[in-house]
């Protein structure tokens, strides 16, 4: 499919594996590969699993484009919000099967998927963009704030703080905590599980229920787009 997204398809079950570079940083070129293949998935009705590379879901977004000027910063932004508000539509169930560390944009992956299965061990997973020097985002917010439990949101968000695989549970990133040797099985088993359910009446329910949240989205992302110009 690409060297930025692998796509392997096996008996209704695509898995889209992330590799770019040492924190699979999330790019325009990562953005595109990342919509081609859940382009070919839709296709395919497969049920998604979303990984990266051992120890690595994704650092966030290419700081040499957040960094290369306003626009380009802007573009790539929306671009990784839409891409959030996609998968939180999917037609077809989503697992992230998180390898490891998942920061920034990589959290929000976390944020936007039905199901998150993480490894046990010293990573970190969270929002770090204000401990960065970056103002968070609207569309960032507003998921965060659907996603995360209440007690959490503040403190990830303002905060900016980072939390270990297991707290991460209780936060809201993740639905699971597994050993690195048990993410794979444990991610196939989730697909097939989520395999025996009504695809229809999956698509439907989640649109009905995240209908105030794609809403909020949608306006958040032109909020952004008007704001961060």
């Amino acid at each position: 499919m690409s060297e930025l997204i692998a796509y392997q398809l096996e008996d209704g079950i695509a898995t889209l594996t992330l590799s770019n570079g040492k924190v699979n940083a999330i790019s325009p070129d990562v953005i595109a590969a990342f919509n081609a293949a859940l382009d070919r998935a839709e296709q395919d009705r497969a049920v998604v699993i979303i990984t990266g590379t051992p120890g690595m879901l994704s650092g966030g977004y290419d700081l040499k484009v957040m960094t290369s000027g306003p626009q380009q910063a802007v573009s790539l932004v929306t671009a990784g919000s839409t891409l959030a508000r996609r998968l939180l539509s999917h037609p077809f169930p989503v697992i992230v099967a998180c390898p490891g560390h998942a920061v920034a944009k990589g959290a929000f992956l976390l944020l936007s998927a039905d199901y998150r299965i993480g490894v046990d061990g010293p990573f970190s997973i969270g929002l770090n963009e204000v401990q960065i020097g970056m103002t968070m985002h609207y569309a960032g917010i507003e998921l965060a704030r659907d996603r995360l439990r209440r007690s959490a949101f503040h403190r990830s968000v303002i905060n900016a703080e980072m939390f270990d695989p297991k707290s991460a549970v209780d936060a809201g990133f993740l639905d699971k905590v597994v050993s690195a040797e048990q993410l794979r099985d444990e991610a196939l088993a989730a697909a097939r599980q989520l395999k025996k359910i009504n695809m229809t009446a999956h698509k439907n329910t989640k649109l009905k229920v995240r209908k105030a949240l794609l809403e909020t989205l949608d306006e958040a992302i032109i909020r952004d787009q008007e704001h961060l110009t």
